[in-house]
């Protein structure tokens, strides 16, 4: 168990190295690739209900996309984790820009008292954060695991979507037990799917 967690850390850094080796126009153009894919993905354009991210270092940036999800008039649902507990409260956010404020990881994350609880089984797409992803789906996320405890609940039906740049593919991701899968990948160039 200690190897795969230390093959992760590893893959963390590669990841981290690659990112940084992009120029900042160069990644800019990557995310505005993979949100015009986003955008233009059917069972995004069909959902009502979605479940986003604030991206953290090395994710897609999503400041975009939540502001555009807005603008498409769809529900915006976004998680605040318990790092006690291990589990998520998932919120309503009615307006990205009145409604976030920074959170215990100093991302910002909706604010308890503006925003609504949503249950699990309303979420339509749910966009999961990665900071690696390879082809079979398997994902590698930031390392606190909630995203790991919060797929398995998500309704089947519920699509579990991934967004990563072409640097962020790999032949495989360290998994253990308890890591789960995505069902599809956007990339910058292309949409992959598992299911």
């Amino acid at each position: 168990m200690e190897e795969v967690r230390e093959a992760k850390q590893e893959l963390r850094n590669q990841v981290d190295k690659s990112m940084h080796a992009l120029s900042g126009e160069e990644r800019e153009k990557k995310i505005r690739e993979v949100e015009s894919r986003l955008f233009d993905f059917a069972n995004f354009l069909e959902a009502r209900i979605v479940l986003l991210y604030v991206s953290d270092k090395n994710e897609v940036e999503t400041q975009n996309i939540l502001s555009q999800t807005y603008d498409y008039g769809k529900i915006i649902v976004l998680p605040v984790f318990d790092p006690v507990k291990g589990n998520a409260r998932l919120l309503k956010v009615d307006d990205p820009q009145r409604d976030l404020i920074e959170g215990s990881k100093g991302l910002l994350e909706p604010n308890p008292q503006r925003c609504r609880e949503v249950p699990l089984e309303c979420i339509d797409i749910a966009i999961i954060p990665s900071v690696a992803v390879d082809e079979k789906g398997g994902r590698l996320g930031a390392g606190d695991g909630f995203y790991d405890r919060l797929i398995p609940q998500l309704p089947v039906t519920t699509r579990k979507v991934s967004l990563a740049l072409e640097d962020q593919i790999v032949s495989q991701v360290p998994a253990e037990s308890h890591d789960k899968h995505v069902d599809i990948i956007i990339t910058d160039k292309r949409t992959i799917y598992k299911i």
